[in-house]
């Protein structure tokens, strides 16, 4: 009886000296091994936008396939959501809807081409991950653990 009271004497004063030390943590950098490469096409047909003229119609067409191209990359980055709504009554299909959608930010993408090929414009975007990992470097570094040394 004497030995188990010891015992637990003992290991509540481990215990108790383990919580109160301290610790160094050392932290380096990690970059990633490689950095790919993703390019995303945009299309927008130019006479089905609004506009008073053909100018105005190729710009809106510019601007509708570039952000087309973003929406593209976003995708490919970040992924797509998908929601879906379906009602059934006496076992048959009586509502189906089906939603998709993509939130995402996209940063160092560069324009590689814009052209016009017959009724379509067309915009090609290019992101470098390699810009992206310099670029978010300055916001929030990526860190791993270097050493750790522990203080009684």
């Amino acid at each position: 009886m004497k030995n188990l009271g010891a015992v637990l004497l003992m290991s509540t004063f481990i215990s108790a000296c383990s919580q109160v030390a301290d610790r160094h943590i050392e932290y380096q950098q990690e970059p990633p091994v490689t950095f790919p490469v993703i390019t995303a096409l945009g299309v927008a047909p130019i006479s089905a936008q609004q506009g008073g003229s053909d100018t105005q119609r190729m710009l809106m067409a510019m601007r509708a396939s570039k952000l087309e191209a973003y929406r593209e990359l976003a995708e490919r980055v970040y992924g797509q959501r998908i929601d879906s709504k379906n009602t059934l009554s006496a076992m048959v299909a009586q509502n189906d809807v089906l939603e998709a959608s993509v939130q995402g930010v996209i940063r160092g993408a560069r324009v590689v081409k814009t052209y016009a090929v017959a009724d379509t414009y067309i915009t090609e975007l290019e992101l470098d991950f390699a810009e992206v990992y310099a670029t978010l470097q300055n916001v929030q570094p990526k860190q791993s653990v270097r050493s750790v040394r522990y203080f009684w």
